[in-house]
Protein backbone atom coordinates (compact mmCIF):
# COMPACT_ATOMS: atom_id res chain seq x y z
CA UNK A 1 0.00 0.00 0.00
CA UNK A 2 2.75 2.86 1.21
CA UNK A 3 4.45 1.36 -2.20
CA UNK A 4 1.72 2.61 -4.47
CA UNK A 5 1.44 5.82 -2.60
CA UNK A 6 5.00 6.51 -3.42
CA UNK A 7 4.54 5.65 -7.01
CA UNK A 8 1.32 7.59 -7.43
CA UNK A 9 2.95 10.70 -6.03
CA UNK A 10 6.36 9.94 -8.08
CA UNK A 11 4.12 9.88 -11.07
CA UNK A 12 2.39 13.29 -10.01
CA UNK A 13 5.51 15.34 -9.80
CA UNK A 14 6.64 14.01 -12.80
CA UNK A 15 3.64 15.11 -14.86
CA UNK A 16 3.49 18.04 -13.08
CA UNK A 17 7.29 18.72 -14.51
CA UNK A 18 6.61 17.70 -17.75
CA UNK A 19 3.64 20.06 -17.98
CA UNK A 20 5.69 22.96 -16.14
CA UNK A 21 8.19 22.93 -19.11
CA UNK A 22 5.82 21.94 -22.20
CA UNK A 23 6.43 25.51 -24.03
CA UNK A 24 10.17 24.77 -23.61
CA UNK A 25 9.93 21.86 -26.08
CA UNK A 26 7.07 23.18 -28.19
CA UNK A 27 9.20 24.10 -31.25
CA UNK A 28 11.33 21.16 -30.51
CA UNK A 29 11.14 18.29 -33.81
CA UNK A 30 9.06 15.55 -33.03
CA UNK A 31 10.58 12.07 -32.11
CA UNK A 32 10.66 10.93 -36.07
CA UNK A 33 12.61 14.50 -36.30
CA UNK A 34 10.40 15.32 -39.26
CA UNK A 35 7.04 16.76 -38.14
CA UNK A 36 6.87 19.96 -35.44
CA UNK A 37 6.94 18.94 -32.33
CA UNK A 38 4.73 19.82 -29.39
CA UNK A 39 2.82 19.03 -26.70
CA UNK A 40 -0.80 17.64 -27.02
CA UNK A 41 -2.50 20.50 -25.23
CA UNK A 42 -1.20 23.10 -27.27
CA UNK A 43 -2.90 23.91 -30.69
CA UNK A 44 -0.77 23.94 -33.73
CA UNK A 45 -1.72 25.27 -36.94
CA UNK A 46 -1.83 23.33 -39.79
CA UNK A 47 0.56 23.33 -42.74
CA UNK A 48 -0.34 25.25 -46.03
CA UNK A 49 -1.97 22.69 -49.03
CA UNK A 50 1.20 22.71 -50.90
CA UNK A 51 0.48 23.03 -55.07
CA UNK A 52 0.57 20.47 -57.20
CA UNK A 53 4.18 20.56 -60.02
CA UNK A 54 2.58 20.56 -63.16
CA UNK A 55 5.66 19.23 -65.57
CA UNK A 56 6.44 20.78 -69.01
CA UNK A 57 8.01 17.90 -70.17
CA UNK A 58 7.27 14.04 -68.97
CA UNK A 59 9.34 13.11 -65.78
CA UNK A 60 12.08 10.35 -66.46
CA UNK A 61 10.85 7.19 -64.47
CA UNK A 62 13.99 6.09 -62.20
CA UNK A 63 12.94 2.03 -63.18
CA UNK A 64 11.31 0.03 -65.62
CA UNK A 65 7.55 -0.64 -64.97
CA UNK A 66 7.73 2.46 -62.77
CA UNK A 67 3.79 4.02 -63.10
CA UNK A 68 4.01 7.75 -63.88
CA UNK A 69 2.78 10.65 -61.70
CA UNK A 70 -0.24 12.51 -61.93
CA UNK A 71 0.65 15.91 -63.69
CA UNK A 72 -2.36 17.72 -62.59
CA UNK A 73 -4.42 18.19 -59.26
CA UNK A 74 -6.62 15.63 -58.38
CA UNK A 75 -8.27 17.32 -56.09
CA UNK A 76 -12.07 16.82 -55.17
CA UNK A 77 -12.08 13.16 -58.19
CA UNK A 78 -14.65 10.88 -57.31
CA UNK A 79 -13.01 7.06 -57.60
CA UNK A 80 -15.78 4.54 -56.47
CA UNK A 81 -16.55 1.37 -57.37
CA UNK A 82 -18.93 2.86 -59.88
CA UNK A 83 -17.26 6.13 -60.94
CA UNK A 84 -13.46 6.59 -61.76
CA UNK A 85 -13.43 10.27 -62.66
CA UNK A 86 -10.17 9.56 -64.20
CA UNK A 87 -11.63 7.76 -67.17
CA UNK A 88 -13.63 10.83 -68.35
CA UNK A 89 -10.11 11.91 -69.96
CA UNK A 90 -7.95 9.09 -69.95
CA UNK A 91 -9.98 5.91 -71.15
CA UNK A 92 -9.45 3.93 -74.78
CA UNK A 93 -12.41 6.10 -75.86
CA UNK A 94 -12.22 9.28 -74.75
CA UNK A 95 -8.34 10.41 -75.07
CA UNK A 96 -8.22 10.92 -78.36
CA UNK A 97 -10.96 13.79 -77.70
CA UNK A 98 -9.86 15.31 -74.62
CA UNK A 99 -5.94 14.98 -75.55
CA UNK A 100 -5.14 12.91 -72.33
CA UNK A 101 -2.86 9.86 -72.35
CA UNK A 102 -4.79 6.52 -72.34
CA UNK A 103 -4.39 4.42 -69.90
CA UNK A 104 -1.49 1.48 -70.37
CA UNK A 105 -3.02 -1.03 -72.58
CA UNK A 106 -2.21 -3.23 -69.54
CA UNK A 107 -5.19 -1.60 -67.62
CA UNK A 108 -7.22 -3.58 -70.07
CA UNK A 109 -5.91 -6.78 -69.38
CA UNK A 110 -7.04 -9.90 -66.54
CA UNK A 111 -4.02 -11.40 -64.09
CA UNK A 112 -3.84 -14.11 -67.11
CA UNK A 113 -3.36 -11.55 -70.05
CA UNK A 114 -6.77 -12.01 -71.54
CA UNK A 115 -8.28 -8.57 -72.99
CA UNK A 116 -11.15 -6.97 -71.93
CA UNK A 117 -13.42 -4.05 -72.78
CA UNK A 118 -13.32 -2.06 -69.85
CA UNK A 119 -10.41 -1.28 -67.44
CA UNK A 120 -10.11 -4.46 -65.14
CA UNK A 121 -11.26 -4.25 -61.61
CA UNK A 122 -7.75 -4.73 -59.98
CA UNK A 123 -6.84 -1.42 -61.88
CA UNK A 124 -9.55 0.40 -61.15
CA UNK A 125 -8.23 2.64 -58.42
CA UNK A 126 -5.42 4.50 -59.85
CA UNK A 127 -4.05 6.28 -56.65
CA UNK A 128 -3.04 2.63 -55.66
CA UNK A 129 0.36 3.25 -57.78
CA UNK A 130 -0.31 7.07 -59.63
CA UNK A 131 0.17 9.82 -57.25
CA UNK A 132 0.14 13.37 -58.39
CA UNK A 133 3.95 15.45 -57.19
CA UNK A 134 3.57 17.93 -55.27
CA UNK A 135 5.66 21.52 -54.42
CA UNK A 136 7.22 20.80 -51.73
CA UNK A 137 10.92 20.32 -49.84
CA UNK A 138 11.54 16.39 -49.47
CA UNK A 139 11.20 15.48 -46.00
CA UNK A 140 14.32 13.29 -45.95
CA UNK A 141 17.56 13.10 -48.12
CA UNK A 142 17.83 10.87 -50.60
CA UNK A 143 20.74 8.94 -52.23
CA UNK A 144 18.32 7.02 -54.49
CA UNK A 145 19.89 6.46 -58.06
CA UNK A 146 18.66 5.93 -61.31
CA UNK A 147 19.85 2.61 -62.73
CA UNK A 148 21.76 4.41 -65.76
CA UNK A 149 23.96 5.48 -63.03
CA UNK A 150 24.59 2.24 -61.52
CA UNK A 151 25.30 0.26 -64.91
CA UNK A 152 27.58 2.88 -66.00
CA UNK A 153 29.43 2.72 -62.41
CA UNK A 154 29.89 -0.92 -63.45
CA UNK A 155 30.94 -0.64 -66.60
CA UNK A 156 33.54 1.92 -66.11
CA UNK A 157 35.01 -0.70 -63.20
Amino acid sequence: MYSRWIGNKLLLVVLLSIFAHADDVADAPAPDGIRQGGTLSKDQNAPAIPGVLTPKKKPVRNYPDQPPTIPHTIRNYQITTNFNQCLSCHSRARSPLTGATMVSITHYQDRDLQSLAAVSPRRYFCLQCHVPQHDVDPATGSDFEGMEVILQREIAE
